[in-house]
């Protein structure tokens, strides 16, 4: 049962205006984004006949998610339920001859403490079995090319890890023994030298030989077409703790020393990753950064490399757009990547060769992941403005997944229009507008400028919940891509580089100042708000204007000397301001905390207790001193939680919050408690 007052949407009687897409019989509410199904993961089989995915749900009773293997045929049929409910499966991955489908799990029946391992089910029949027993489990794995092994990524075990079930009753905790440049990192905690190293698993006589080892970590890896050699990435530096130079490079898969005998193949100062084999297994395709000194505002490139000849080149040097996932198509002649251009995420096509790529997916989606079969189909998962991520089959676009269509069918969904507009210098800015549901032209609302996290991310072509569920209680949503965002270039992006809050604050400001020029926007009734980076934009914006009525910081930084040391951003903080102690004026101009003062907007301020990522010091900082100055505000901190908030019924109390605080301050309307006995 919600703890806040029911919030009744005024415009129930005009569900049939221009502003609404989807008419069902009710507004949308927190329960449904609950109750929204999460699709991902589309593996298609290699004869090009099934697709299997996951799809993910919540049980607020049980106030816990759940994550079942589905198969989805590419014919006319139906999709259906592959794992048993009671435990959450992930990772679906044919065997080469699609008899097989693995997966990872930790069920084990009777063992609430069992690790993740790998599963599979053989598609003749019989139920899932268990293809490891790896004591501290199992993080990633990958089919080799004749299907009698898998390449295992595992991280070294902890002590406990390699205890019997007698000694652990009596075992106690060690102190954290820190030495490490980089010591600490959300949801890992404390870190130590405990590494992640690949390692193969011959499932004919369960050997399993370690092939990597160090004290680095290795990501990414991928057996070469005849099964002889693994790529993979690693940052294998003196002080990989000190900067993402990571790496490509080969080991055998048979070798007998760990991994001792390697080959580095990139020797990018970048960070190189995501090695995808060419058929022939001559080369390797791979996405690269050739700006470090640019920390994440550097651009990913698409590039391939020569194994014979080590050298590198860029696919198409003259594109200013990121790229990530690189696999090659089956006959080798393109590579495909998925790209980020402007408020869309495609499928691109670059020719193996180098040159301007084609986009077998394009138009107004954002593609979020695919696989290939044996004969070049592609499934994918991509999102569209009124529809959730769900499972589409290329060449061409026919979607094969309609997962969530049951609840869509129920509510109402307000009109996303795609917007462009100069900011205050003139520099062009692409946004998005969520219409109220039932939006009568003639009328102007209430606004609410939603943030965007990053800074290096964007707003796309994909359901965005948060926006649906505003523009269900009454608000026009303007979501801004100001600079800094990943879709528009490098340049683009860099432009906040150390200078915070100046041209982005402008951008998001010219977003409702457009709203408001296109009659959409009732000026005196204006909410800002966001998470993770989106709080921190909305801390500058609150602090250099009182236009806004309410704010919500989410996660959000503002006093940053206290962040270091504290957070896990150390190394990105000494390269983009300087060390605190010899350029500590960058520091505090940059600080919102030091325009405190300024702000008069009612302020609710949200955070996880155990965020590392952005640590919830700095908003229990912004709600002391706005409390101290008399401020209305409010602290929300949820225990047990990390930076993303994942617990279903904190989920649900956040968008409550949300849409009490704007209620309350931004419509300026008084909340109505519940009648007592």
């Amino acid at each position: 049962m919600s703890r806040f007052p029911r919030l009744v949407p005024l415009f129930a009687a005009a569900l049939t205006l221009p502003g609404l897409v989807l008419a069902g019989d009710r507004p949308l509410t927190p329960e449904d984004l609950i109750a929204l199904a999460g699709v991902g993961d589309p593996q298609i089989s290699p004869d090009g006949n099934l697709v299997a995915y996951t799809i993910a749900r919540t049980d607020l009773d049980e106030d816990e998610s759940e994550t079942a293997l589905w198969a989805a045929p590419t014919g006319e049929d139906e999709p259906w339920r592959m794992t048993a409910p009671g435990y959450s499966a992930s990772r679906p991955r044919w065997s080469p001859d699609g008899r097989r489908l693995a997966f990872l799990s930790s069920r084990s029946a009777g063992d609430e403490d069992s690790r993740t391992q790998v599963w599979a089910f053989d598609l003749r029949g019989g139920d899932a079995e268990p293809l490891t027993e790896v004591e501290q489990g199992v993080d990633s794995f990958a089919w080799s090319p004749d299907g009698n092994r898998l390449l295992l990524t595992i991280q070294d075990p902890k002590p406990e890890d390699l205890l019997d079930e007698s000694e652990k009753a009596d075992y106690k905790p060690e102190p954290h023994v820190i030495d490490r440049l980089q010591f600490k990192r959300d949801y890992s905690g404390y870190l130590d030298r405990r590494r992640t190293h690949l390692y193969v698993l011959d499932l004919d006589d369960d050997e399993l030989v370690q092939i990597t080892s160090g004290d680095f970590d290795d990501s990414g890896g991928t057996w070469s077409p005849d099964g002889s050699l693994i790529a993979f990435s690693s940052n294998r530096t003196d002080e990989p703790d000190g900067n993402d130079n990571s790496d490509l490079w080969v080991v055998s898969s048979t070798n007998s020393d760990e991994g001792r005998t390697l080959s580095q193949v990139t020797t990018n100062e970048g960070g190189d990753d995501s090695p995808a084999w060419s058929p022939d297994g001559s080369s390797l395709a791979y996405v690269t950064g050739r700006s470090p000194e640019l920390l994440w505002y550097s651009l990913r490139q698409p590039a391939v490399v020569d194994l014979e000849s080590r050298e590198s080149r860029l696919l198409s040097p003259g594109l200013d757009r990121n790229v990530s996932s690189p696999q090659f198509t089956p006959d080798g002649r393109s590579v495909l990547y998925r790209l980020t251009d402007s408020g869309a995420g495609h499928l691109a096509a670059f020719p193996a060769g180098g040159g301007e790529p084609t986009r077998p997916v394009a138009g107004d989606r954002s593609v979020r992941s695919f696989s290939q079969s044996d004969d070049g189909r592609v499934a994918f998962l991509a999102s569209e403005p009124h529809l959730p991520p769900e499972i589409f089959l290329a060449p061409g676009t026919r979607q094969l997944t309609d997962t969530n269509r049951e609840l869509l069918d129920q509510v109402a969904l307000g009109r996303v229009e795609n917007i462009h507009f100069t900011s205050a210098d003139g520099t062009p800015i692409e946004g998005f507008v969520t219409f109220p549901v039932g939006y009568d032209e003639r009328l102007s609302y209430p606004t609410i400028l939603w943030i965007h996290g990053g800074p290096v991310s964007q707003y796309d072509f994909s359901f965005n919940a948060e926006s649906q569920l505003f523009a269900a209680n009454g608000y026009v949503v303007v979501r801004v891509n100001p600079r800094g965002s990943s879709g528009y270039g490098e340049d683009f992006s860099a432009e906040i580089f150390a200078d915070w809050g100046n041209k982005d604050f402008q951008d998001v400001m010219a977003g409702i100042d457009y709203a408001i020029e296109q009659g959409w926007t009732d000026a005196e009734r204006l909410g800002v708000g966001g998470w993770s980076y989106g709080g921190i934009l909305t801390n500058y914006v609150i602090t250099q204007t009182d236009r806004f009525q309410a704010a919500i910081s989410g996660a959000s930084e503002v006093l940053y000397v206290a962040n270091y040391g504290h957070d896990h951003y150390q190394r990105d903080w000494e390269r983009e301001l300087g060390l605190p102690w010899e350029t500590r004026d960058v520091w505090e101009r940059l600080s919102p905390f030091n325009k405190v003062q300024n702000i008069v907007t009612p302020t609710l301020i949200l955070g996880g207790a155990l965020d590392w990522n952005v640590p919830v010091l700095n908003s229990e900082q912004l709600y002391q001193a706005l409390k101290r100055l008399g401020r209305t505000t409010q602290l929300i901190v949820y225990p047990g939680e990390h930076h993303g908030i994942r617990k279903p019924t904190f989920r649900q109390d956040r968008w409550e919050r949300y849409l009490a605080w704007f209620e309350r301050y931004a419509k300026g309307i008084e909340p109505v408690e519940a009648p007592t006995e």
